[in-house]
């Protein structure tokens, strides 16, 4: 038997760090959404006890490094699974981008093991396994639009945002998550992006709030390390879309944009300066 599990990329609407924790993490409050850009991950019981990751990407690992492979090695361990597997992971989110790609895969490979083993965990308990991989992981688990706090992992379901063209941009460049927020200085930022104000916007269903409110304080650290990421929204902006911000920790960059007449005249404007250019919408 083989089982089919879509993976899709995330994007944040809106990203703030309250401070660094004790613990090292740093504390949260994110609205996170998906769109219809996802990777397409194949699960194939194996006779005997192994897990075999192969994609037709080039550029990933296939090894312990892959957070696929990672999940399928914690559900084994953490339910005794003495079974192995076959995934085959087709991969269209680009790689260490700010769209969660890896944490979506293993958010899949949970599902989609639990089904195919039949171990019956709760959709609770697939989002706890979720967040010992990666604070993303719990979120993907889910999917649809939430604030997640804590580290992440701490998550609260909300309506939709109004629905539109997502154009995403990703700049030659990989951006490194820990770097980003390990050159944070949470306790210094002078302003925060509003999680009231864009929650408002997203329950009345307002487009325009919603672009308003867009904030990511990682862009304090990010855009002056890649200068290519700042470009990259200006050239957005200058284009048309109605808002702009990054994604994560970047190099991403999303414009929304609410007329499909639009659409085109952006996308190929970005796609002068930029060769991973993707024209999406909002899963909801």
């Amino acid at each position: 038997m083989k089982i089919y599990e879509k993976a899709p990329a995330k994007i944040n609407l809106l990203l703030d760090v309250k401070r660094k924790r004790e613990d090292g993490f740093h504390e949260v409050e994110m609205i996170m959404t998906m769109v219809d850009l996802a990777d397409r991950l194949e699960m194939e019981e194996l006779p005997r006890d192994t897990i075999i990751i192969s994609s037709q990407a080039g550029y990933i690992p296939l090894d312990e490094k892959n957070l696929a492979f990672q999940a399928a090695r914690l559900i084994k361990d953490r339910y005794n699974v003495r079974k192995g597997v076959y995934i085959h992971l087709d991969k269209k989110i680009p790689v260490a981008a700010g769209l969660a790609g890896g944490s979506s895969d293993a958010a899949a490979t949970l599902r989609g093991l639990n089904r195919l083993w039949g171990l019956g965990i709760s959709e609770e308990e697939l989002c706890e396994l979720g967040a010992e991989l990666g604070s993303d992981v719990p979120f993907c688990v889910t999917g649809g639009t939430a604030i997640a706090r804590g580290r992440g992992e701490k998550l609260e379901r909300i309506s939709n945002p109004p629905q539109c063209w997502v154009i995403l941009a990703k700049p030659p460049i990989n951006v490194s998550t820990a770097d980003v927020y390990g050159k944070l200085r949470a306790n210094e930022l002078k302003q925060h992006p509003s999680t009231s104000d864009m929650l408002s916007a997203i329950s009345s269903g307002s487009f325009a709030g919603v672009c308003t409110y867009l904030g990511n304080v990682l862009e304090t650290v990010t855009l002056q390390l890649h200068p290519e990421v700042l470009q990259m929204k200006e050239i957005m902006q200058r284009l048309g879309a109605d808002g702009v911000l990054m994604s994560g920790s970047g190099p991403t960059v999303f414009g929304l944009v609410s007329k499909e007449a639009k659409v085109s005249r952006i996308y190929n404007g970005l796609r002068g300066f930029c060769k991973e250019v993707y024209v999406v919408r909002m899963l909801t």
